[in-house]
């Protein structure tokens, strides 16, 4: 029997504080994967109906589900894992978190030593996607909100809607040698661009497209107000690695309370339980992993 003035973890709370932090943490992000998952389905129904492409990055639906099927069965784990005080759940939940934090800021990392390879990748990828503008809503939604906002057109630059059948010198129609209105440069607030302010501007010269639309591509404008935004930018690369970092840390503070708690029980049950009223006692303090003071 341990002495009285032996400090137990029950005594300080640490295992249920532990234990309600680590299954409020796991349930907040069960429910949000959960949902992610929900939209995304939703989303990639519609797009179906819509007939819209299939490609992984011009569909945000697709990456909506993964994230969402991800969030969920890990979450889910942790959940169990709390509950059930299963110090296997328990390392599988703990470890995956780790590794989804370490591939994370590798990716970080990696993207800022090759960021010139990054821009290309992405510069590509834009193209693709604006081969298919008029097929795939869920690209076009994006680029036209892209364009609004920085203030830009295309990927490297205006001259990447060549690519786009309608866009191309070559094709027929109102649209050849044009941009989207999303591209013309707007004086006021809340303007209405004029849809055909584009017209057959892929044949005039840079600088005489100034004041008709924005010629820097939409890279260059959204890394620029990332530069310039660089408190907003680190808040959110905080709020997306802190609270992962936060699981890591209470599940292994957890699991060691769990293994510090069985070996404290296993001995306890070895030398002390030779009454039923003890065995009651006992299996009440198993249900909490802590060992109740016996006279």
């Amino acid at each position: 029997m341990a002495g009285n003035d032996e400090i137990r973890y029950c005594h300080k709370c640490s295992y249920v504080f532990l234990k309600l932090t680590l299954f409020s943490y796991a349930v907040i992000w069960w429910l949000i994967g959960g949902c992610m998952l929900a939209i995304g389905i939703y989303a990639e129904v519609e797009r179906q109906r819509y007939k819209t492409l299939e490609g992984v990055f011009l569909a945000p639906a697709i990456i909506l589900i993964l994230l969402g099927i991800l969030m969920f069965i890990v979450s889910l784990i942790g959940v169990l894992a709390s509950l059930r005080d299963n110090l296997t759940l328990l390392k599988v939940f703990m470890y995956t978190l780790t590794v989804c934090l370490i591939l994370e800021l590798l990716g970080g990392i990696m993207a800022l030593l090759f960021r010139n390879q990054t821009v290309e990748l992405l510069n590509k990828n834009i193209r693709r996607g604006i081969v298919n503008y008029y097929d795939d809503l869920d690209f076009k939604n994006i680029m036209d909100f892209v364009q609004k906002k920085f203030k830009c057109c295309g990927g490297q630059e205006y001259k990447d809607w060549e690519v786009n059948m309608y866009h191309n010198c070559s094709a027929p129609g109102p649209l050849s040698c044009g941009v989207p209105y999303t591209c013309c440069v707007t004086t006021k607030p809340n303007e209405v661009a004029n849809t055909m302010c584009g017209y057959q501007v892929l044949n005039k010269a840079r600088l005489d497209l100034i004041d008709i639309i924005h010629i820097r591509g939409c890279t260059d404008a959204v890394f620029i107000w990332l530069m310039d935004n660089y408190k907003t930018m680190a808040g959110l690369l905080l709020g997306i690695l802190l609270p992962q970092f936060f699981g890591v840390i209470v599940s292994w503070l957890y699991i060691t309370r769990v293994e510090d708690a069985i070996s404290e029980y296993g001995n306890y049950m070895d030398d002390l339980l030779d009454s039923r009223g003890t065995r009651k006692q006992a299996r009440v303090a198993k249900w909490f992993k802590c060992m109740p003071e016996i006279d």
